[in-house]
């Protein structure tokens, strides 16, 4: 059972599932949501992530579950979804739980409720008895190209982002997420256990905008945001307002980047070798995934399948 099937980073895992021969039932709020996408045809259950009884029964009969979560910024309901799908996992035929956290996640509480949040999911999903892996994720490639991002380096050659000048980042593109979250799927000897990973190379911004512009064929320049202007930023575009509203997701965001900037080593930076001594999955380098994209249009890829997403049959 999948959760969390119907984003930009729930299509790269069905397609990945079907790709390996495996058979996904996407567990959904909303019936129709895949009616509109490449996936139609796959099979669907009901389920509320904050309705425990309709999350165990949706995991009947099933055989593990692979999961991308809603970043929440209230610790109260982020641990109550770490014990719902915990709670599925164990009055169920569930034998494994792979958990995409999507962020990194410290190994103490931080005061960031969406990072304390991760934790505590993790916690419920390690105290549930049943063989898990949860993939704590570097930083996503494909937020390059997002509606906040992608259009100001086609238009006007500059590449934004809340990350200190010499932040390094092991950028990681979200098909290769998909990847290890299968090979887990596949593992049934992989130790259960929180894995760390990121793509090949650490990469300060600046050594970013140089492979985008070798891939772009122009020159593009890295500029360093700070978090509260890209919080404000990400406000403007989405809202129509840049001011940042208390315990917002952009306030949340801002206060995530804030807290990698602070460091004194950067907590994004992936051990591919520790990677590789567990998995086959090797990531691939930001200049490939980067050939692959349309750097002519500014319009963000994943905007179809959100919409796609959206909509609903008659």
């Amino acid at each position: 059972m999948t959760i969390g099937a119907t984003g930009d980073q729930g299509h790269p895992l069905l397609q990945r599932l079907l790709e390996a021969g495996m058979h996904p039932v996407a567990a959904l709020r909303n019936p129709a949501a895949l009616a509109n996408t490449l996936f139609a045809d796959v099979e669907t259950v009901f389920a509320d992530l904050y309705d425990k009884q309709s999350l165990i029964a949706a995991a009947q009969g099933m055989d593990a579950i692979a999961m991308h979560l809603p970043f929440v910024f209230d610790l109260e309901k982020a641990t109550q979804l770490g014990r719902n799908v915990a709670a599925a996992a164990k009055d169920s035929s569930v034998q494994k739980i792979v958990f995409n956290t999507s962020c990194y996640v410290a190994d103490e509480d931080n005061g960031n409720p969406a990072h304390d949040g991760r934790r505590a999911i993790e916690q419920a999903i390690i105290e549930s008895g049943v063989e898990y892996a949860i993939f704590e994720t570097k930083v996503f490639m494909d937020n390059i190209i997002r509606s906040w991002n992608k259009p100001s380096i086609v238009n006007s050659s500059i590449f934004a982002y809340p990350a200190k000048p010499d932040l390094k980042i092991s950028w990681i593109c979200l098909d290769d997420v998909a990847a290890f979250m299968v090979e887990a799927l596949q593992n049934d000897d992989l130790p259960s256990g929180r894995y760390a990973i990121g793509g090949p190379q650490a990469l300060i911004g600046d050594e970013v905008a140089e492979i985008l512009s070798e891939v772009a064929g122009k020159p593009i320049t890295f500029k360093s945001m700070s978090p509260d202007e890209f919080a404000s930023a990400m406000s403007l575009l989405v809202t129509g307002s840049a001011t940042v509203e208390p315990k917002s997701i952009y306030s949340g965001m801002a206060s995530f980047y804030s807290f990698y900037n602070e460091q004194p080593v950067s907590p994004l930076i992936a051990n591919t070798d520790e990677m590789a001594r567990f998995f086959r999955t090797r990531p691939t380098s930001l200049a490939e995934w980067a050939s692959k994209q349309d750097w002519t249009d500014p319009v963000d890829p994943a905007l179809k399948i959100r919409m796609a997403g959206m909509q609903t049959t008659t």
